[in-house]
């Protein structure tokens, strides 16, 4: 039975419950002489009652006794030179077990150069991020704490172990997983661990830019996301330069919030998915390029939601996303300013150009962007958009055609009625798609021939 550690931060305690599989490697490497625990971000999220995603395991055996140890399994040398092998036990379980170490220099600001394998675990435990992930655990001897961690969990505050400057220079990435942690856990930085962040902010350009996405994208998708963007802003500018033009747009009207602030708001409106949070973030970075002119002291920005789709293309291929999620992140953004209009045509029309799960974002990043308005402009605008998502629902409870796929005539058909096989077809079918769209033929295949034949396509 696990020692009970205690979490009151909502007067409730946990106990730390370790997956067999993990309790069956701790008891191999302690039954071959060494010591083993579970360590870092597993032992947070069970003081936190969450589940862990990962069990990472620490060791004071070497890896080649790590391997020794545990020969039964299939373990993959995956970080040997850093004291790292993994343990498959299948597809979908594999665990990190990592020897005691010490770290050199970081040159790159991202890995250590060379690290020293250790007999100690406080010494393995002091080299790591945050007090909250260096914390160990083992069945029979309790939860190891030795930088306070479980304090800090309570108090809700990320604090770098030990010089919060040197944490950061040696993996800068470790910026924005502390703004990270915050965000998805509702937490603030201790006060040197956000001074550091912000001094050492331009370390950032160091990093590759698919690191910087995967903590991005985690980041937006927390309940704190709003707070991170507003308290941290100049970090953000550092890896997104394109948002200091934004920054620097100011509204003259008291009852208009600045383009920024606006921003912020609508991010943490939006639902927490990264799409949507990434289509916030943007949307508007493109106005300083668009300012066209004031009326009643309120400037116009007109085109910049296309603007905005460009320059968010620009950074999204730079942060190695993929060609999906900036297609669709683009896309949302170049029409996050387009009207809706609640008929079943116009739905249907949106539907044909979009598809049902976009089009239902775009209703999202609306939600979020009138949420983001002031009071007196809400209910009007909220309206219209229910009236449409009721629209949207009922068309596809319908099973309304608005694809080609659902048309009632295909291509072998209208050959087998006698149209000419080439290009025509594909025009042919794209017009009857459209009419039934706009409501102006029925999608039945008599009434579909019927057409063409009217129309001199096929022989009557």
């Amino acid at each position: 039975m696990g020692k009970l550690v205690k979490y009151n931060r909502q007067a409730v305690s946990f106990m730390i419950e370790i997956p067999n599989t993990a309790s069956q490697i701790l008891k191999a490497l302690e039954l071959g002489g060494y010591e083993a625990y579970v360590v870092g971000g597993c032992v947070r999220d069970s003081l936190l009652g969450k589940t862990p995603h990962d069990w990472d395991i620490c060791t004071s055996a070497l890896p080649h006794q790590t391997i020794a140890c545990l020969c039964g399994y299939h373990t993959i040398e995956t970080g040997i030179q850093h004291g790292t092998v993994t343990v498959v036990i299948d597809k979908n379980v594999c665990y990190e077990v990592t020897t005691f170490r010490q770290d050199g220099t970081y040159s790159d600001h991202r890995r250590p150069d060379r690290v020293e394998f250790v007999r100690s675990l406080r010494e393995d435990l002091k080299r790591r991020d945050f007090t909250i992930n260096a914390m160990a655990y083992h069945p029979q001897k309790g939860l190891i704490d030795a930088f306070d961690g479980q304090a800090d969990l309570k108090r809700g505050v990320i604090r770098c172990v030990g010089e919060p400057a040197r944490r950061f220079e040696e993996d800068a990435l470790r910026i924005l997983r502390a703004l990270r942690f915050a965000s998805v856990y509702e937490f603030s930085l201790e006060h040197e661990t956000a001074q550091a962040a912000t001094n050492l902010r331009h370390l950032l350009c160091s990093i590759a830019g698919e690191r910087i996405r995967d903590e991005l994208c985690k980041l937006l998708c927390g309940q704190n996301a709003g707070v991170m963007l507003s308290s941290f802003t100049s970090i953000f500018c550092e890896f997104l330069p394109e948002l200091n033009g934004l920054l620097a747009l100011n509204s003259k009207q008291s009852n208009q919030p600045n383009p920024w602030d606006a921003t912020v708001q609508s991010v943490a409106n939006a639902p927490a998915k990264p799409i949507l949070r990434l289509a916030m973030l943007f949307h508007e970075i493109g106005k300083p390029f668009r300012f066209t002119h004031e009326i009643d002291g309120i400037p116009r920005y007109y085109g910049h939601a296309q603007k905005s789709a460009a320059l968010a293309r620009t950074i999204l291929r730079r942060l190695r996303f993929d060609n999906a999620s900036i297609s669709k992140i683009t896309q949302l953004i170049g029409l996050h300013e387009t009207a809706v209009v609640p008929t079943e045509v116009c739905i249907r029309r949106q539907l044909s150009r979009l598809g049902s799960e976009q089009l239902r974002r775009l209703f999202q990043i609306k939600k979020a962007l009138i949420a983001s308005q002031p009071s007196d402009r809400k209910t009007d605008s909220l309206f219209v958009l229910e009236q449409a998502e009721r629209t949207l629902n009922h068309i596809l409870e319908q099973k309304q055609c608005y694809r080609l796929k659902n048309l009632a005539v295909t291509g072998r058909e209208l050959i087998a009625a006698g149209m000419p096989q080439g290009a025509q077809i594909g025009k042919v079918l794209r017009t009857l798609l459209r009419l039934v769209i706009d409501g102006k033929l029925e999608n039945r295949r008599e009434c579909l021939l019927a057409y063409c034949q009217k129309e001199g396509w096929i022989a009557s």
